[in-house]
């Protein structure tokens, strides 16, 4: 994120969860519209049992009068996590923090509107780059969601598996498309006058 972009779209996988909120939180107080996805993939590092009982320890956490209506309200969601990650490490309770947090969209899988922009990943956060070669890390989807009462942990695993046979159909047909126009163009008789026109046109 050198370069200043209108919405930059950043793949979760393979993250470190406080390390890319860290940098997302960053940017986002600097002005630039972030959209995460796949925060289903990212990691925490530790062993899974150790993320297990931090995780139930902080579900434990609540108000003296009514927590359903006061919080604070613990997110099962991977994105939801993440979201409140980013939120911990923004003054998202100032007008400058509130605008910041509206830039940021989080989701689980690819959706739609996101399927049309390349993903960014950053080699720097990720955990073959970050953690050591035996340090233990689970991934948030199943540690510590699935165990905190997410009910919908295989879902996008489900989409995305849909997604990726879309996908490789339209790149089989816009391979198709490509080859059928090489060859056209092969074939095609035109004079030079022609070809200089056309080039003037952008063709």
């Amino acid at each position: 994120m050198s370069t200043f972009d209108s919405v930059v779209v950043i793949d979760g996988k393979g993250h470190l969860l406080g390390r890319l909120a860290s940098t997302v939180a960053k940017q986002l107080l600097n002005g630039q519209k972030i959209v995460v996805v796949r925060c289903e993939a990212l990691n925490i590092s530790g062993e899974f049992f150790r993320a297990k009982l931090k995780y139930h320890a902080y579900l434990r956490k609540m108000t003296r009068f009514n927590p359903t209506r006061g919080g604070p309200f613990h997110f099962r969601a991977p994105s939801r996590i993440f979201y409140k990650a980013v939120r911990g490490m923004i003054p998202h309770k100032t007008a400058r923090g509130a605008a910041a947090m509206e830039r940021l969209k989080v989701f689980e899988g690819v959706p739609l509107p996101t399927t049309r922009r390349s993903a960014l990943s950053f080699p720097r956060l990720s955990v073959s780059c970050v953690s050591a070669p035996a340090a233990s890390t689970a991934p948030l989807a199943v540690s510590p969601t699935r165990l905190a009462g997410s009910t919908r942990t295989s879902l996008p695993g489900t989409l995305e598996e849909r997604r990726k046979v879309k996908s490789n159909a339209y790149y089989e047909r816009k391979k198709a498309a490509r080859r059928s126009l090489a060859k056209a163009e092969s074939g095609a008789n035109v004079d030079s006058k022609t070809k200089t026109q056309l080039a003037e046109y952008g063709y």
